[in-house]
This record gives structure tokens, sequence and C-alpha cells, in this order.
């Protein structure tokens, strides 16, 4: 826990705990369904693993979070108390929706754009069998230039070294722009006619891949 505000005041009580770096967004990892420590690494691909062992033990100290062990396997879940954030980790993610709606060269990350993408697959909308979507993005660093999505009836994984499936459709993208669709500040059909992206595969696909995704719990917000 950071350093005392020296106040009664219950919004500094709850901010000695919950201000550090990265805390909130753990928070918002753990209620976004991430259980496993690596599961929570690539959701945050910027914090360190040194970092995260720490507010993990921080966050169980103070009972907001509970370390569960399965045989080798060691799984996070939040606790009633860090449940209740809930409300204001949306509304955090609300209020930056409305008021700070510019995104810098350096917010924009594929593999954290996927990551998230990946866990609002729409599984009745998608063929019942194996679909493999390969994502490009030309314009990125050559690690992260990559990515494949091989969506199954129940679970989906996100790969960034080819898994040997067969693709289904490629999809080539402008980082930007598909972030800004992810963030419903643009439709699938006008980052198509942009350029900003393409797709390559059967038309039956090319037409139904947008609707195989839900939408980012932040794109409905309205902006000023």
């Amino acid at each position: 826990m950071g350093a005392s505000y020296g106040q009664f005041c219950p919004v500094a009580k709850a901010m000695e705990l919950l201000d550090e770096r990265w805390t909130v967004l753990v928070i918002r990892e753990l209620l976004s369904g991430s259980r496993r420590f690596n599961d929570l690494r690539r959701g945050l691909p910027r914090m360190s693993p040194t970092l995260l062992s720490r507010r993990l033990h921080q966050l169980t100290a103070a009972g907001l979070i509970e370390r569960q062990q399965f045989g080798a396997e060691v799984e996070y879940t939040l606790t009633p108390a860090g449940k209740e954030l809930e409300s204001i980790v949306m509304a955090l993610g609300v209020w930056g929706t409305r008021w700070i709606p510019e995104l810098g060269d350096r917010d924009l990350d594929p593999k954290l754009l996927l990551w998230d993408m990946h866990r609002e697959i729409d599984h009745s909308a998608v063929p019942r069998r194996r679909t493999v979507l390969h994502f490009s993005f030309p314009a990125a660093p050559p690690k992260l230039r990559d990515w494949w999505l091989v969506i199954r009836p129940d679970d989906v994984d996100l790969c960034d070294v080819d898994p040997g499936h067969e693709v289904d459709l490629l999809v080539t993208a402008d980082l930007r722009g598909l972030t800004d669709v992810w963030l419903g500040k643009r439709t699938w059909d006008a980052a198509l006619r942009a350029g900003e992206l393409r797709f390559t595969g059967p038309e039956k696909l090319r037409r139904a891949m947008p609707g195989w995704f839900k939408r980012s719990a932040f794109a409905s917000i309205p902006r000023p």
C-alpha cells in the first residue's frame, strides 16, 4: 500500500490502496475474466511480471482478491470487496471515453487490442467449427505484426505464432483504424471504405465476420 494521506476521509483511505500505478487495471482484468497470472500479463502487456506479482500480493493482503491453488495452477478471483469496485471501474471507463477521446500512438497496442477482442466473441454467430482469423498489421513492428485467433465452439485462443491451421479469413488492418472500430468511434463499414481494413477470403465470411464480435464495453458511450 502507498503512503498514507493522513486523512480520515474514506476517499483518501480508498485511494491509499487504489491509486498506485497499475492497481486499478489489475482489478479491471480480473473483472474482465482473467484468472491466471499469464492471462493477467496478456491483458497488461507493459506491466512487468515483478510488479504484477507485487500488486497481486498487495490486493490479496488488502482482502480484494483471493489466491487459490489447484495443483500446479494458481488462480486469482475477486472477493466481494473487489467485485464491488466494478461500478467504479466502469464509471472511470465511461468518463475516459467521454472526456479523453484522443489516443496517442503509444496507446495503440495490437496485442492488447486482440486480447480484448478475443474475450468478446459471439459464439452463436461464428460457424460451429474451428475458424481461424489471421490479423496482419503491416505498419507494426515485425514482432507485433501477425496474430491468429483460433475460434472453436466453446473457446478462443490468441496466438502470436502461426498455429499451423488453415486460415479462413485474413484481416489486414491499420492499427488505429481497428482500435477506433473496437472502441465504437467508427463502424466496420466506414473503416473498410476508408481502406483501413481489408478482408481476404470467401465472400460469405467477409460479410459475416464483423458480426462475430460483440462490442467493447465502452463502444456505446455517447461522446460530447
